[in-house]
């Protein structure tokens, strides 16, 4: 790690700390590492110094922020040699899947505080969506610290934590990335415009069509969907539930594909990923694939040049491009976290 690339928030200096005792107190602790992104939508400078001092308490607490897209991957490939217990994701989904992409294949165990506007993993993992709550959930876990091996989903060589989606939903994820303000001021609100404004401008006229490919079947859509983990998101307090059988720790990957954009599909299928007791993988449009290890992905329409019209892709949330093909897998084990 760039030694610039550090701000240590330290603690008041007091006799204790500088004495031998306090020293010998400090090298007791586990070494934390928290990655912060500022432009998260819940993160502040006076909110990420409270939790750090709060955390110093039982961890020898270094602190860097990020300061563009893609730089959490690298803070996270260079704290592989820099000899941390844990490393802190501070931030949204997004904060997450790039400290996983950089602590991929290590041993070093990595955990979460929420300062995103939907913080799925975080809430798949149990720990509480309130940052007080979580700051506390960290402190308990310096006396019970139990990492443990989760799987990573691949896309396009990316890995990818609870979900990663090519169509509808991503071209939602593209519209909000786009407006960080109104991201972070309009939260689940702004999602859900976008993704309506997306569906009625992009895919009721033309939609790009696409065809998946896993374990010998095929289908075509203009939307799909891989988790690694349950729920898709949230919604609010609500779990949106698309793919079944999917958990961070089972080796596979669960696979949905929407095979039409119809207006007379959306309160059916709004209906079984909201509520209880209705399974989405049930609805008449949508296939739906368990146990998947790899697929492929790939654009089946063509613009009037004849050119293949490229579909867009997120993963945890985070919009990463436009392609016309995607190549789908599972890592199994490939991060450690502490929750």
């Amino acid at each position: 790690m760039p030694a610039d690339s550090i701000t240590t928030e330290a603690p008041p200096r007091t006799d204790a700390s500088a004495n031998g005792a306090g020293a010998a107190e400090r090298t007791s602790k586990k070494r934390m590492l928290i990655i912060v992104n500022p432009y998260a939508t819940t993160v502040s400078d006076r909110l990420k110094n409270l939790v750090v001092y709060a955390l110093q308490g039982r961890y020898d607490v270094e602190a860097v922020l990020t300061e563009a897209q893609h730089h959490a991957i690298e803070i996270g490939r260079h704290a592989r040699e820099g000899g941390y217990d844990i490393v802190v994701a501070f931030g949204g989904d997004g904060t997450l899947n790039e400290v996983a992409n950089g602590l991929a294949g290590t041993d070093v165990p990595v955990s979460v505080l929420p300062g995103g506007s939907t913080n799925v993993v975080c809430r798949t993992l149990g720990i509480p969506n309130d940052v007080v709550d979580a700051t506390e959930h960290l402190l308990g876990l310096a006396d019970d610290f139990r990492p443990r091996r989760v799987d990573l989903g691949l896309a396009n060589g990316r890995h990818f934590v609870f979900a990663c989606g090519a169509g509808l939903d991503a071209t939602a994820a593209k519209r909000v990335d786009s407006h960080p303000m109104m991201k972070a001021r309009g939260g689940r609100w702004f999602y859900t415009w976008a993704a309506i404004s997306g569906f009625y401008r992009h895919y009721l006229r033309s939609p790009i069509r696409m065809r998946i490919e896993v374990d010998g079947n095929s289908a075509e859509g203009v939307t799909a969907i891989a988790q690694n983990s349950d729920p898709f998101t949230y919604f609010g307090n609500q779990p949106v539930r698309v793919c079944e059988g999917a958990k961070l720790d089972n080796g596979t990957l669960s696979v949905a594909m929407l095979r039409r954009a119809a207006q007379r599909d959306v309160p059916t299928i709004a209906a079984r990923v909201l509520l209880n007791g209705l399974r989405t993988p049930g609805h008449r449009q949508i296939d739906h694939y368990e146990g998947v290890t790899e697929g492929r992905i790939e654009s089946v329409s063509r613009d009037a040049g004849g050119s293949i019209r490229r579909f867009p892709v997120q993963v945890d949330g985070d919009y990463i491009g436009d392609h016309g093909e995607l190549e789908l897998g599972i890592e199994p084990g490939a991060l450690t976290i502490v929750a």
